[in-house]
């Protein structure tokens, strides 16, 4: 049995989804690039988004982001039930879920990602910081953090394709004819 899902492009939809919110693939990218550039000088920003559009590509971080925008959402048009509604609206200290779903996103990126997710949830920095620093009316409480998992994943892409690259430079060079 076909499920209706297969007929949606869900890396569209969630690239969609982002840009309404006001989140673009470059902003992302510009905070992959100043997490990444200390270690790869040679980066650039068209290498920052082939990472982000990799990362998004995966159907985890596609339903992760999808589930964290509705129920953002969700608590802007008031349509939760309390506590939640107060909860997720007030983006309290103590709910810890928007961060278990975004770093769940992420974890399949190694411990860079990981690490990385934590810093870029701490410092709040581009436009996490933007997206944490909300007019009232708006609720980025599950947005800030899906940002920053995918710039974190993206992160541990960049960093392990480097170390790829290096390692398979290294066997061509020392390689016995």
């Amino acid at each position: 049995m076909k499920r209706k899902v297969l007929g949606h492009d869900l890396k569209g939809i969630v690239v969609q989804k982002l840009a309404d919110r006001g989140v673009l693939l470059t902003d992302i990218a510009h905070l992959v690039y100043t997490m990444q550039l200390p270690y790869n000088p040679d980066l650039t920003m068209d290498t920052c988004l082939s990472h982000i559009e990799a990362v998004l590509a995966k159907r985890e971080m596609q339903h992760a982001i999808l589930i964290g925008i509705e129920l953002d959402e969700m608590a802007e048009n008031k349509w939760l039930s309390e506590p939640l509604q107060s909860i997720i609206e007030s983006d309290d200290p103590l709910f810890g879920c928007d961060e278990t779903l975004a770093a769940g996103a992420c974890a399949g990126y190694g411990s860079i990602a990981f690490t990385t997710f934590g810093y870029l949830d701490k410092q709040k920095v581009g436009v996490i910081q933007k997206l944490d620093s909300r007019p009232a009316e708006e609720v980025h409480t599950f947005l800030d953090d899906l940002i920053a998992a995918i710039a974190a994943a993206a992160c541990g892409r960049v960093a392990h394709h480097v170390r790829d690259d290096e390692e398979g430079q290294y066997l061509k060079e020392t390689r016995v004819s």
